[in-house]
């Protein structure tokens, strides 16, 4: 929850940017599965280096302003290199999302000791949801200049890269805003080492989610980095239709967001976990039903509805479960170990696909329907043994997601309107 919107804009031209290279689908595997691998690697020494920093606001600036100047570099691939280009971006990209992945855990670690837990499902809501705004009319921006320049869209992605570093040296001027409280802990207060931890994960609770996104990442993508290709290759869409594609889970995410947030706070983020778990398995699988765009964008509707209350809460819960004095640690595991199963999950999509039996001409739908499956075995074995860790209420499912729509609900809430209006 700690990246800025210019990081995940960006992040979403990677592949189309690739293609431009003539990135074959091996290299769209290692386009994600690179990053990541390294990302887990770097990411278990975070917590040491916070520490020898002196303070995590002391090692989020200066990685935060590299992270901005690394997209530099990116863009200056196509001039730079005449050859071997995919390799190189690989090599860059995957320090840009090394620098940005680190600063996820210590930025989580100050937020969850700045918003009381009573009020984050509702604050990280709307946070989120002011994030996708920002992310969506950029996104629209990006997509008109590729569109427009569609002869030269080299110089499209150099208009997009610039824009995401001066974006991200904005969000650094706010981030030196940012108070950084220091948990009044007890003297000489124990602290976990990250191997120890790691040993007696699938004994805890807090474990075993973390073994559960481990699983729902690498199964997630044997698909994500490919829907990209599938479009602008196989299926030769425009950019603008594309972006369109892209950007409704943005927009839908901005619009449900908090809605979700309040849900979360008050039934808990296992609640809304359940749920929307169940739910991802089927976004793969509507891929496979139609080709036409209107369809799709149907898809990502649904998409975007069940991702929104999932990564939200997600990340609530990361921070509930942990313990104040290890919960840096916690959070760096539940990094690391998710960047391990997405790396998997790529390695294996990248090289199982093209050996795959086609549906419709075409083994990137066989990637999605395999994808899908695995989603929900992962989310009905593994979920099981995972409970709340806050004290909430009951609330029944139906009641959940359908409450606010009863006949006595709505009355009471146009009757709310309605006095507004007349004062």
């Amino acid at each position: 929850m700690g990246a800025s919107a210019s990081s995940g804009l960006t992040a979403n031209y990677i592949t189309p940017f690739a293609l431009t290279m003539q990135a074959n689908t091996q290299q769209i595997g290692y386009l994600t599965s690179v990053p990541n691998f390294v990302t887990m690697l770097v990411l278990l020494w975070t917590p040491m280096l916070t520490e020898r920093a002196g303070s995590r606001k002391a090692f989020l600036i200066p990685v935060d302003f590299i992270q901005a100047l690394l997209w530099l570099p990116i863009l200056g691939i196509p001039f730079l290199f005449h050859t071997n280009q995919v390799w190189w971006l690989i090599v860059f990209f995957t320090l840009s999302t090394v620098t940005a992945g680190i600063m996820g855990t210590p930025w989580s670690a100050m937020m969850a000791d700045l918003v009381p837990p009573e009020v984050r499902g509702h604050y990280f809501g709307l946070r989120n949801g002011i994030g996708n705004l920002v992310t969506l009319v950029f996104s629209f921006v990006a997509g008109g200049l590729l569109q427009i320049l569609t002869g030269n869209t080299r110089m499209a992605f150099v208009i997009i890269f610039i824009g995401a570093t001066v974006g991200r040296l904005v969000s650094l001027y706010f981030l030196s805003l940012t108070p950084d409280p220091h948990p009044t802990l007890p003297p000489n207060t124990p602290r976990e080492s990250i191997p120890r931890i790691a040993r007696g994960l699938f004994s805890t609770n807090i474990g075993r989610f973390i073994f559960f996104i481990i699983f729902l990442n690498l199964a997630q993508n044997i698909a994500a980095p490919f829907f990209a290709v599938y479009l602008l290759n196989n299926l030769k869409i425009s950019y603008i239709n594309y972006q369109i594609i892209n950007a409704i889970p943005t927009i839908m995410t901005m619009l449900i967001v908090v809605w979700w947030g309040k849900r979360a706070d008050k039934a808990g983020n296992i609640k809304v976990l359940r749920i929307t778990a169940l739910m991802i398995p089927f976004i793969p699988i509507l891929w496979l039903v139609n080709t036409n765009v209107l369809w799709f964008c149907a898809a990502q509707v649904y998409s975007g509805f069940a991702w929104a209350g999932f990564n939200l809460c997600a990340g609530l819960f990361i921070w509930d479960a942990a313990p104040q004095e290890n919960r840096s640690r916690y959070i760096t595991l539940f990094a690391a170990l998710g960047a391990f199963g997405s790396t998997l999950g790529a390695i294996i999509g990248g090289n199982l696909g093209p050996h795959l039996p086609q549906i419709s001409g075409s083994y990137f739908l066989t990637l999605f329907l395999l994808s899908g499956i695995l989603r929900l075995v992962f989310a009905l074995i593994l979920f099981r043994r995972i409970s709340e860790v806050r004290e909430v209420q009951p609330v029944k499912t139906t009641e959940l997601l359908f409450g606010g729509l009863r006949p006595r609900s709505l009355a009471n809430s146009w009757r709310k309107i309605s006095e507004r209006k007349r004062w």
